[in-house]
């Protein structure tokens, strides 16, 4: 199966297309012309959509890249939420570009398997997707780029799914993507296979801007140190030679069960839908036409996965290398009226603005699931008075319950900065075990991963800690300070 939509139904009426008049520079190693540099491109509402040529020298699965922006746009302003761009390889419907400010973005997006020879990007400004009515669209320093069979990396550029947009009509109508819990950045990782040495899984994950279902804001932020929702979506066996082992897919569905797919593939792309207000997905794709002649409902999004998750990093890791996820998840909370503690007061674990949080993310390990993990703050204008990342609140909603690398955030009074901060500690948190008794096993805590705070636009910050540490929380010493550092 090639496509879920015609070219045209995809888009309405196309207006007629027009060769690129951008600067365009070419340069390859030892394959003139295959390499194509394309300086800026604008598309606008109503107007001539915009085509690129580019050649391929070797077939495989080929990405492009692009820096966009839309004047005039914002994701904190209800109704000029975004400017969608719909991208078209050799007239086959690609991915859908959500662009959420009219500052610069690098983004990637993949085109499938493209063979040897002349190619054509056409870009289209999708004004009956797009809520902004600012009407213009750039692209610059667009760039494409081809795996090839002979790498490593083409296995994992060949299994990846695309994910197509929710439209789930008491979620808000069509197009739900173009405007709330949008999809930003994915991912894919290698897990082995147990009794399979030459066998791998591999593991796609998905971050969109927020989840309109399921975890509350102020406990996203105590668990999990953000309010964008990650999700892993697709999972597949390979083979020593890099081949799909046949029935081995499985998709994360709704409740977040695992599923086997059996849906339908663009090529070898497995063809997945979010359908939940939790980002939980079906193998199923549901069209929704909007009206006679015009785009059909759901989005379309091809985003690239080929970075990796290193070890040792939790996943927000990926939105610390595209540090404008916070920005589009900020903007998304305010818009969205989630921002809830107004004053603010760090003493309650409502949803305060982002930028007064303190961002972390630390190594640990619980000597069992009935034990978790809390940060709490102490500022040097009140050595009296901590900050917690729990709230102090009862249970395991508010604290780390996972092994491994987690994020978490504090909520601190307005305007802390770092020079502001007297320590960092870890605190072991101990639930109720169902009968009443309390777990007494120990909390390992070997690194500070990071630390940083939101500046006034809603990106990070340089990190000012990231060190080893060496701390084991018992029920006789449940607490430790970790920065600084002794």
């Amino acid at each position: 199966m090639r496509s879920l939509l015609p070219s045209a139904v995809a888009v309405g009426v196309l207006a007629a297309t027009v060769s690129v008049t951008a600067t365009v520079t070419s340069a390859s190693a030892g394959r003139p012309g295959d390499a194509v540099h394309v300086t800026s491109v604008k598309v606008h509402s109503g107007g001539p959509d915009a085509t690129i040529g580019f050649h391929r020298g070797r077939s495989g699965q080929a990405f492009f890249d692009a820096t966009v922006s839309a004047p005039g746009v914002s994701w904190a302003e209800r109704g000029n939420e975004s400017a969608v761009v719909s991208a078209y390889v050799d007239g086959h419907y690609a991915t859908d570009i959500v662009i959420t400010s009219s500052g610069p973005v690098a983004r990637e997006f993949a085109l499938g398997n493209l063979k040897v020879g002349r190619h054509t990007l056409r870009l289209h400004y999708a004004a009956r997707r797009s809520p902004s009515n600012a009407g213009v669209a750039r692209l610059q320093d667009i760039d494409f780029k081809t795996i090839t069979s002979t790498s490593p990396a083409y296995a994992a550029a060949r299994f990846a799914p695309v994910l197509y947009g929710r439209n789930v009509s008491a979620l808000g109508g069509g197009f739900q993507n173009n405007r709330t819990d949008t999809p930003l950045v994915a991912w894919h990782e290698v897990l082995p296979v147990a009794g399979k040495p030459r066998h791998h899984v591999l593991e796609y994950s998905v971050v969109w801007s927020n989840e309109d279902g399921g975890t509350p804001a102020p406990a996203l932020m105590a668990q999990w140190g953000r309010t964008t929702d990650i999700e892993w979506i697709y999972r597949v066996e390979i083979d020593a030679q890099g081949r799909r082992v046949p029935g081995t897919g499985v998709f994360q569905s709704p409740l977040h069960g695992t599923t086997k797919f059996k849906g339908e593939y663009d090529g070898t792309h497995p063809l997945l839908q979010t359908c939940t207000a939790n980002n939980n997905v079906c193998d199923k794709v549901t069209l929704r036409q909007q009206a006679p002649r015009q785009a059909a409902d759901p989005m379309r999004f091809a985003l690239s996965t080929r970075e990796g998750l290193p070890a040792g990093q939790p996943r927000e890791h990926l939105m610390d290398r595209h540090p404008w996820t916070y920005q589009v998840m900020g903007r998304e909370m305010v818009r969205e009226g989630k921002v809830t503690d107004t004053a603010p007061d760090p003493s309650i674990p409502a949803l305060a603005d982002q930028r007064t949080y303190l961002y972390l993310a630390v190594n640990q390990t619980p000597g069992d699931a009935n034990v978790g993990l809390a940060v709490d703050v102490v500022l040097k204008a009140d050595l009296t008075t901590t900050y917690t990342s729990d709230h102090q609140q009862i249970g395991t909603v508010f604290s780390i319950h996972r092994s491994g690398p987690a994020a978490t955030t504090v909520k601190l009074p307005p305007r802390t900065t770092a020079a502001d901060i007297q320590s960092i500690s870890v605190r072991r948190v101990t639930p109720l075990i169902p009968g009443g008794t309390v777990s007494a096993a120990s909390v390992d805590v070997t690194a500070l991963d990071r630390v940083f705070f939101l500046g006034s636009s809603y990106l990070p910050q340089p990190s000012f800690a990231h060190l080893p540490v060496d701390v084991t929380l018992t029920t006789a010493s449940p607490t430790a300070v970790i920065w600084p550092a002794s």
